[in-house]
């Protein structure tokens, strides 16, 4: 039987793909976004702004709220990815409801 490592469990959860903060930043890019192009800057955005806030959570002596296992290289192309889908969502939306 074949199973993930703890690695990659990191890196598809809450610290990587499925980041809340990288969710958050990319969806709030991707609803000011006024073109299409912009949401490759929103989830490259997303991605580097988390794990400033990574750095900056983990020099505090308070327990980080999505401790994982895998390094920044690792993580970056999951939150990438999750911002870029993040906004691209928000973005749909927002034309919706800017059409309406």
């Amino acid at each position: 039987m074949m199973t993930l490592s703890e690695t990659w469990y990191d890196l598809f959860g809450l610290a990587g793909l499925f980041n809340p903060f990288a969710l958050l930043i990319g969806g709030y890019l991707g609803w000011k976004a006024d073109r299409l192009q912009k949401l490759w800057i929103a989830g490259f955005a997303a991605a580097a702004l988390t794990l400033i806030l990574d750095v900056a959570i983990g020099a505090l002596p308070v327990p980080q709220p999505f401790a994982h296992d895998a390094g920044a290289l690792a993580v970056f192309p999951f939150r990438f990815v999750g911002g870029l889908i993040a906004s691209a969502v928000t973005y749909w939306l927002s034309r919706r409801v800017k059409r309406a």
